[in-house]
């Protein structure tokens, strides 16, 4: 994995946050279709890579607080797992307007990295399973790819079993 220590033009937020940081990632692009029923499973296709280690960045509002939920594509987010994770009672999607203003990305390409205002995250255990992970790099069509550790380390994460099959 190449470490990336310049800021590339045309960066977005999330790379931005990894090189200030001096996080070691990789970046993939890809040929968004705006027809593809999922970003995440497009992300997956495209990047030829398994479901299971490309996780999808979820906005759900927690006991009235929006919070980050990461998880595989390959699963759905349990929303009781992560009110419980965060020590809540109640949890549900967020308003799709709410998270896009909160984090500063659109729907689709909400990174966990680099969001305008830092959010309560939660990254599911099964992220430890694998060396590497891809989650959104700011935009769709493009995916960074970095140690789950260094993802949690980043976002200050609760790591939780928050995503089922």
């Amino acid at each position: 994995m190449a470490k990336k220590t310049k800021r590339q033009s045309g960066g977005t937020p999330a790379t931005v946050a990894l090189t200030a940081a001096g996080a070691a990632f990789t970046l993939h692009s890809y040929e968004h279709d705006p027809a593809s029923p999922s970003y995440g499973e497009e992300a997956a296709v495209a990047l030829g890579v398994s479901p299971e280690r490309v996780f999808k960045t979820l906005v759900a509002e927690v006991d009235g607080a929006l919070t980050v939920a990461v998880v595989p594509v390959a699963g759905q987010l349990d929303l009781k797992a992560l009110a419980a994770a965060v020590g809540a009672k109640r949890a549900a999607m967020a308003d799709p307007a709410a998270a896009e203003r909160s984090t500063g990305y659109v729907r689709g390409g909400i990174s966990p990295l680099g969001q305008r205002r830092r959010l309560p995250t939660v990254l599911d255990a099964s992220a430890g399973a694998h060396e590497t992970i891809c989650v959104s790099a700011g935009r769709r069509g493009l995916e960074v790819e970095l140690a789950p550790d260094c993802l949690r380390s980043l976002t200050s994460a609760v790591l939780a079993p928050i995503a089922r099959s």
